[in-house]
């Protein structure tokens, strides 16, 4: 079995300043598949304390790039919660005197941790601050990214070699449909710049998601994005100092709360409890609970944002929710039921 240094497999869950995870609970007489039943039920609640923390996404960048240039929010946002995760993992090291994580990951892992910061760390966040500032409302971008579950399952398939069913293909299909019908009715029959940018911010999500999902299985959650963060360092802290000079702040609580959110819980600690989720429960389970996060963000719009609820766009919402569920369900049933193993740690260790 492949390690990092100090670094616990698929079942554990460790969390900075808590109590480490070991091998899951077995009551006295519980049968084993009880038990994982039990533990693939904690990471579906984890992933979907994730999926809450992420639904604020697209309404804190609307705030944000309201007083924030965009791409200042997308690389400003990278380089506070570098900052973040280089004094949580000092912390760490500080008060675990035995065996404390490394600061930075083993050097084979980097392509890994490369892609996981092309796709979540710089991609995503870049794609659609630009698209928020074009004019696209929250709403209306919840509803594309919707279709992110699926975009995610096909690259995990492709990365893990799978074989599924054709329904799972027809799925998508139909998925994609509906988000290209959706994006040509909004757009009067044409995709609009905004459209283009949130797909593409939804495949470079996709790519990170799959990468981090894999990085998980052996490395805790919360390692994973803050590795992810600090090896991009050389790229978000220089271009977010010159940015920060060479464009226009307007100052006003709303752009700052919004930049604060998406720098510390979007970009951050929300990482936590999804990576641990998806390695817990396993990533074609737990990952869908990600189809309720185009509903949430639909309600943080309205409360918000004042933004109109259409009956397009919900109708939509519903559609693409209805395929990206069809997808991950024959996902799962073409690779098996979900077997969450034992979580083990590296000698002298005590989790993440």
């Amino acid at each position: 079995m492949r390690k990092d240094d100090n670094a616990t497999v698929s079942g554990s869950i460790a969390f900075p300043g808590a109590p480490a995870a070991g091998p899951p609970h077995r009551e006295r007489g519980a049968p084993p598949d009880e038990t994982s039943r039990r533990v693939a039920w904690q990471g579906t609640l984890l992933a979907g304390l994730g999926v809450l923390a992420f639904s604020g996404t697209l309404p804190a960048t609307v705030f944000a790039v309201r007083g924030v240039d965009p791409y200042l929010v997308a690389f400003g946002r990278a380089a506070v919660a570098a900052l973040a995760a280089l004094i949580c993992l000092l912390a760490v090291r500080l008060f675990r005197r035995e065996a404390p994580p490394p600061l930075l990951p083993p050097r084979e892992h980097w392509p890994s941790y490369a892609a996981v910061s092309v796709g979540v760390v710089f991609g995503f966040p870049l794609f659609s601050s630009l698209a928020l500032d074009t004019g696209a409302s929250s709403a209306h971008s919840a509803v594309v990214i919707g279709l992110l579950p699926a975009a995610t399952a096909v690259c995990a398939v492709l990365r893990a070699g799978e074989r599924p069913r054709p329904l799972f293909w027809a799925a998508c299909a139909a998925g994609a449909t509906c988000i290209t019908v959706f994006a040509l009715s909004q757009g009067g029959g044409r995709m609009t710049p905004a459209d283009l940018l949130l797909l593409a911010a939804l495949l470079l999500a996709a790519v990170g998601y799959t990468e981090g999902g894999r990085l998980a299985r052996h490395t805790p959650g919360w390692r994973v994005i803050s590795y992810a963060l600090l090896l991009s360092t050389p790229v978000s802290v220089p271009l977010a100092a010159v940015l920060a000079v060479t464009t226009s702040v307007q100052p006003g609580a709303a752009a700052f709360g919004g930049f604060a959110y998406v720098s510390l819980v979007s970009m951050f600690l929300g990482f936590f409890p999804w990576y641990a989720g998806l390695a817990r429960g396993g990533i074609a389970r737990a990952g869908q609970t990600q189809l309720f996060q185009p509903l949430l963000t639909f309600v943080w719009s309205w409360l918000l944002l004042a933004e109109e609820m259409t009956v397009v766009t919900f109708v939509a919402a519903l559609a693409v929710l209805a395929c990206v569920a069809v997808s991950q369900r024959t996902r799962s049933a073409s690779a098996g039921a979900v077997r969450v193993p034992d979580a083990v740690s590296a000698p002298g260790t005590r989790g993440g």
